[in-house]
């Protein structure tokens, strides 16, 4: 029997805090089941269940009074949390790390901030908005035009969604300002393809991590997650659609 056998809710909880971290990290909801699973059996519980949705996890193990649920409110992409709490499950498998030194790293790894700064980002959106505009078949001549666009309209959408939790309005009002910036340039005489310049710089928006989550929840045959995720990214590019036929309305 597992030193750990008699410590159930401490278990329950370092199970909920890497699932936790995960799925706000952006990670699929079958890996964040079947990290919670492997690091619940590492401690000697083999039976366990968890439910994983975009919104929320349920965890219970069998034979015990202990079922346990989080809310996630809120969801980013962060690819190196998900990777550092994958590392620590295969430590806590491997037999490397006690009850104690797993749940105080998962919480080091919740604290940190491994995103860029935002001067950054924003720098990294432009040069892939210009870049896009060419690799679209745009010409250079379109590259500083949407390289601006897209750098601004990226900004707008980080201080809108600062302001507004909803990112619906978010990137509404981001590709509105990034469609209406391409239209102004062209006004002015910079660029010649006002369509491949507006699908450049409105190319850092589209989601297409949560749509390939989506397909992958599909696939592993997590039928709510993976509609809930598709129905995540529809709503993101229709509001990228809406935000450039209003411009384009009224060109």
């Amino acid at each position: 029997m597992s030193a750990y056998s008699d410590r159930t809710n401490e278990i329950v909880e370092v199970c909920l805090l890497a699932g936790k971290v995960m799925l706000e990290s952006g990670g699929e909801t079958y890996r964040v089941e079947d990290t919670m699973m492997r690091i619940a059996a590492s401690f000697g519980i083999p039976r366990s269940h968890s439910y994983v949705t975009p919104t929320g996890i349920i965890f219970s193990i069998d034979k015990k009074n202990s079922t346990q649920f989080i809310r996630i409110s809120e969801r980013s992409t962060d690819l190196q949390k998900v990777a550092l709490v994958n590392s620590i499950s295969r430590r806590i498998s491997n037999g490397e790390l006690t009850l104690e030194e797993a749940y105080e790293q998962l919480k080091e790894v919740e604290a940190q901030k491994f995103a860029y700064p935002l001067w950054l980002q924003v720098i990294a959106a432009a040069i892939a908005s210009g870049c896009f505009a060419v690799m679209l078949g745009g010409g250079w001549s379109n590259f500083l035009p949407s390289l601006l666009s897209g750098g601004t309209g990226f900004y707008c959408f980080e201080m809108i969604h600062r302001l507004i939790k909803i990112r619906f309005f978010a990137e509404f009002f981001a590709s509105f300002v990034a469609g209406g910036m391409a239209l102004l340039m062209m006004m002015a005489g910079l660029g010649e393809d006002l369509g491949k310049m507006m699908i450049g710089s409105v190319m850092p928006l589209v989601p297409g991590l949560a749509i390939t989550n989506a397909v992958r929840d599909l696939m592993a045959g997590h039928l709510i997650a993976g509609l809930s995720r598709g129905a995540e990214a529809f709503l993101t590019a229709f509001a990228i659609g809406s935000g450039i036929a209003l411009i384009l309305s009224i060109r």
